[in-house]
């Protein structure tokens, strides 16, 4: 299987390291120890394997530099991209901006993201389940899933 699975805790200690969780750990590909980290989509931070990053990246370098949203896009989601290692402790330092854009303090989720994981301050992650009801979430599930005819794929 290529991806993450999983949803893991985990705190950020005074100097924005967490310890990657064993789970998500036994999921890298034998070696892998490089992320490419930035900015989510929502007040999250994505971080990427770098062989996941670079397709993205190669797509987003490829897109007109004439277009102002592409601009836009491209500062928002490039900006504060990083590279970061593991340590000899399995830990990853967040950078100070991006920490501060999604609002980590503390306690913090990790959350498998097909090809990514997303990391989200914990308080803010269990408020998107709070906010979201069980029938909210099927009528989704029926929109998203069915844009695909994935049932018609088996």
């Amino acid at each position: 299987m290529t991806g993450f699975l999983g949803e893991y805790e985990a705190t950020l200690d005074a100097k924005g390291r967490f310890l990657l969780p064993a789970g998500f750990k036994k999921q890298l590909p034998e070696g892998e120890n490089s992320f490419v980290i930035t900015r989510g989509l929502e007040k999250c931070l994505s971080l990427y394997p770098v062989k996941s990053w670079e397709p993205i990246y190669n797509k987003i370098s490829q897109l007109n530099d004439f277009d102002p949203k592409v601009r836009q896009f491209r500062r928002q989601f490039l900006g504060g991209a990083t590279e970061i290692e593991l340590d000899s402790a399995s830990r990853l330092l967040l950078p100070p901006t991006l920490k501060e854009y999604a609002g980590l303090s503390k306690d913090i989720i990790l959350v498998a993201a097909t090809d990514k994981i997303e990391i989200w301050d914990a308080a803010k992650y269990k408020q998107l389940f709070e906010d979201f009801s069980p029938e909210a979430f099927s009528n989704l599930a029926q929109e998203v899933m069915a844009k695909d005819n994935v049932n018609d794929k088996q």
